[in-house]
């Protein structure tokens, strides 16, 4: 049988199952499951966090819920055919992130879907609205288009005479896309010329730093994908063998040798995640629970890499971090 044709059959039959939690055979708990984009290891404080606001909330692995947990190891091909294994194993609620979540969706149309974080749900077509995001689809969204202004004016602080800007990140992913476009949108306004450079595959990333050589002042960081992620470590060493000061969305990123990085405290929306798995294995239909957003931010500086590169933070930026780290 094809891989679409499979696909699809999984999901013409989930169809049939009600859309609250099914009633339990005598024995049977109630079952998450759980797609990384990533790994085991690399989302541990998160993975922690989801399943640490559960029990808080009564569901105890192994007593009264299970829990599927799957990893797609960065590789976006794998986000469909685990998903469909979830399916397989008739789950209550399906929990990922990112553009795993097209792809769940693209599995099931009914199994509730709460993604802990979603750059722009409403523009990716995930939901019809934030108060209202109807189908089977509903999580946190992650804001990451409205905050590409703030991160260019975090690093205008460190670097005021930046006037070119380089601009990275997967061009297959939708986030790519929207945010590259308020990249854009914002350069103008603090007259900064942007090159646009896109990457399909991890081999493209020695190849992009050559390219940049000597055409940027700093590089954007577009982070909202697994494939950048995962390549995050590559990433930081050739933009430091390059000299290019780094912005990003997520701290993980600094920790990996990058400058800062300004975005969402991902260790709280995993657990708000939560939040919606308690309401719907509860009966709550997904298409009523609102999409919320980030309320707590999180400002990181790697000093260590901004002595490398011969600039001084300020001491009202430092003073400000949530994070430095030295």
């Amino acid at each position: 049988m094809k891989r679409r044709e499979f696909i699809t059959l999984v999901g013409g039959a989930a169809a049939a199952w009600p859309l609250a939690v099914r009633a339990q055979e005598p024995g049977k708990l109630p079952k998450i499951g759980f797609l990384g984009s990533g790994s085991a290891s690399s989302w541990s404080p998160w993975t922690t966090a989801f399943v640490q606001r559960l029990n808080e909330l009564g569901w105890v692995e192994g007593r009264t819920v299970a829990i599927e947990m799957r990893w797609a190891e960065g590789r976006s091909e794998r986000f469909a055919q685990i998903a469909a294994e979830l399916v397989g194993l008739k789950v209550d609620v399906i929990v990922t992130s990112g553009l795993a979540v097209p792809a769940a969706k693209q599995v099931t149309s009914v199994i509730p879907i709460v993604f802990a974080l979603a750059s722009d749900p409403i523009g990716t077509g995930l939901i019809a609205s934030l108060a209202r995001p109807g189908g089977n689809v509903t999580g946190l969204s992650q804001q990451s288009r409205e905050l590409a202004g703030k991160r260019l004016e975090l690093l205008r602080e460190i670097l005021p005479s930046l006037r070119r800007l380089a601009a990275m990140g997967n061009a297959a992913s939708p986030g790519f896309v929207l945010e590259m476009g308020d990249i854009q949108a914002v350069s103008r306004t603090l007259s900064l010329d942007v090159d646009v450079f896109e990457i399909r595959r991890a081999e493209d990333i020695v190849p992009l730093f050559e390219a940049i050589k000597d055409r940027a002042d700093a590089l954007y960081v577009i982070g909202s994908d697994p494939l950048v992620a995962t390549k995050r470590i590559a990433i930081s060493t050739l933009a430091a063998a390059a000299r290019l000061p780094t912005i990003h969305s997520g701290r993980e990123y600094v920790e990996a040798g990058g400058l800062l990085s300004y975005g969402p405290n991902y260790v709280d929306l995993f657990r708000r995640a939560g939040n919606y798995v308690d309401k719907i294995l509860r009966g709550a239909n997904p298409a009523d629970l609102p999409v919320e957003q980030p309320t707590k931010f999180d400002l990181v500086i790697n000093l260590t890499t901004a002595k490398a590169l011969g600039l001084e933070v300020p001491p009202s930026l430092l003073a400000t971090a949530d994070e430095v780290i030295e």
